[in-house]
């Protein structure tokens, strides 16, 4: 089905076309049209546009005004102040549209079938080392926009860069060559081993093997000589490199299932992955003259990127060793998601703190031509999880949070909670206390994160995240829970019918109008990369629900039939399209709490 036009493109479109024709000598004008608190719409642009006329505002809004017919859509126009129209549209128009949102599988959201193709760069835990607070929000932002992007008609190649190489890998694998039994786990051959099993033993082999580096100049030396062989492809220490790899999937496989996210293998392309394009990639740069040879480095320059001293800061792509730098690896991946998986935007969900590292790494992707007008380079930059204290999120004794820990919790505070809202008329078992407790704490946690704009930073208080107050995911996992439970109720009684010749209370409306602005707020958040702003609209489509529900009965003996009929069928529009904008966020919604 076509994607339905909302309420304010139609009014939008109609002052357009009643400007035109009041100024057909003026270029095209923006209505400036936005929601408003003395009516359903007001239209700003007139103002700007009598201004460019030299006309006097007022006389030009009374002409559009004129030139407008009320009675289908637009209910009621007014000229304020000195120029404005506030408009108030017909109830009929409010529920016909939304009948036809409520007609369409995918709610009238636009799908653009000639969209691109976007690579996003997101949930990069490193090799053999916990996953920690700091991981969250790569994963939770960079899940959310695969989810919206795909929803939109992008075709959407997920990449997981995770720090699989490095000097470090010299000394786990020496290690394990004079300690081969380290990774060995207890139990019959082929017995699964879970995350923690995994974590446990990479802890284990790391600490070891960090004591031993630090105290024992003979293991050092060994260690070096073995990080040369491993980048020189030697089979004992390529297998061994594999081994620590294999290990450490098992264990972040099992911190994103406890994340609700699905992670596939074939996206886990490490910094490994591009080891082979290194050296062609700093041949082309330097070939090119985009690189230069500075003290023995090959650098690119930057005329605004200078240090402490007033000298310019390069981005070394290849040490004055022969190694190479994180920016080769970077440049190497950015060659092989343009060139082979022909992508026309990469999204790179990184810590704002590494913003001048990818600054510099696609301005000299630019200068080597690898992205243009046509393929372009965006980072999603985030800020840092705090404590409730604003400080850095720590453990008391000052160590960085454990990420399964920090899940955990929240899973255990939900679970109470729900526990304690358990009674007769709701009636969950055991284990579906337990199910909605995981779906409710990760959902806080997700919801947490994705309700602050990405760039800032923000107070990771579980307290407040499992709150049934206040805006948090579980509000609206309420209201949904509720709305399910009224089309429970309503069962054999009431049937959900839109009824456009009713008049609509206030809450009706407002409900109705906020329900017609879903699609846009979609295509909104997904072309500005802007999770929140899909959060914002979740948070207040519950909070009118909650007001429509104490103001609205569906059920009650001396509400009119086609009443009950219009209100049940703007609850199940609720529900599905809160449903639905929570999926896109990575929460379930529980039918029953």
């Amino acid at each position: 089905m076509a994607s339905v036009p909302s309420l304010a493109s139609t009014v939008n479109q109609r002052l357009a076309d009643a400007l035109s024709a009041a100024l057909p000598d003026a270029a095209p004008a923006d209505p400036l049209l936005r929601r408003s608190d003395r009516a359903d719409f007001q239209a700003n642009g007139i103002l700007a546009l009598a201004k460019k006329a030299k006309a006097n505002p007022r006389e030009l809004a009374a002409t559009v005004v004129e030139g407008l017919a009320t009675g289908d859509v637009l209910k009621e126009i007014e000229v304020s102040g000195p120029g404005f129209l506030n408009i108030t549209v017909s109830d009929r128009a409010i529920v016909e549209t939304l009948a036809a949102r409520a007609a369409d599988a995918r709610l009238g959201v636009p799908f653009n079938e000639h969209a691109g193709t976007t690579v996003i760069d997101y949930a990069q835990p490193n090799v053999a080392k916990e996953m920690h607070v700091g991981h969250l929000r790569s994963a939770v932002i960079g899940a959310a926009m695969v989810e919206i992007l795909e929803f939109t008609g992008e075709k959407v190649v997920r990449r997981h860069h995770i720090g699989d190489w490095g000097t470090q890998f010299g000394m786990l694998i020496q290690y394990l060559v004079e300690h081969p039994s380290e990774l060995d786990h207890g139990g019959a051959e082929g017995d699964q081993v879970d995350g923690e099993e995994a974590m446990s033993a990479l802890n284990r082999i790391y600490k070891a093997s960090r004591v031993l580096f630090d105290s024992d100049e003979e293991f050092k030396t060994r260690a070096r000589d073995r990080v040369v062989q491993l980048q020189a492809g030697d089979p004992e220490s390529r297998a061994l490199w594999q081994r620590f790899v294999d290990e450490s999937k098992i264990y972040f496989y099992s911190v994103f299932h406890k994340l609700d996210m699905q992670i596939e293998d074939a996206d886990v392309v490490g910094e490994s992955g591009y080891n082979d394009m290194l050296e062609e990639t700093c041949q082309i740069l330097e070939d090119s003259g985009v690189a230069v040879r500075s003290e023995g480095a090959l650098c690119v320059f930057f005329d605004d990127v200078k240090g402490p001293d007033g000298n310019p800061t390069p981005l070394i792509v290849k040490k004055s060793n022969g190694g190479y730098g994180y920016a080769a690896t970077d440049l190497s991946a950015i060659r092989n998601r343009v060139g082979d998986l022909k992508a026309n935007t990469l999204l790179y969900v990184v810590d704002v703190r590494q913003s001048l590292h990818f600054k510099m790494v696609f301005e000299t992707a630019r200068r080597a031509g690898w992205l243009t007008d046509d393929v372009t380079a965006h980072q999603l930059g985030f800020g840092t999880v705090l404590g409730k204290d604003g400080k850095p999120f720590k453990t008391r004794e000052g160590e960085t949070v454990r990420l399964v820990d920090l899940l955990d919790e929240a899973i255990d505070r939900a679970t109470t909670v729900v526990r304690e809202k358990n009674n007769e008329k709701v009636g969950l078992s055991e284990d579906e206390i337990v199910e909605n407790g995981a779906q409710i704490g990760i959902g806080a946690v997700k919801y947490a994160d994705l309700s602050t704009s990405a760039a800032r930073d923000y107070k990771f208080d579980l307290d407040q995240m499992v709150s049934l107050n206040g805006d948090t995911s579980v509000y609206s996992q309420y209201a949904y829970a509720r709305s399910k439970s009224i089309s429970r109720n309503a069962a054999g009684a009431v049937e959900p019918k839109p009824h456009p010749e009713l008049e609509l209370a206030p809450a009706e409306r407002a409900l109705g109008l906020h329900l017609d602005q879903f699609g846009e707020t979609v295509a909104e958040v997904a072309a500005a990369y802007e999770p929140h702003k899909l959060a914002a609209y979740v948070y207040q489509l519950s909070s009118l629900f909650t007001t429509f529900y104490d103001q609205c009965p569906i059920l009650k003996s001396e509400v009119p039939a086609d009443v009950a009929a219009n209100r049940l069928f703007l609850s199940e529009l609720t529900a599905a399209t809160l449903h639905q904008g929570m999926a896109l966020l990575g929460i379930r919604t529980p039918e029953r709490l």
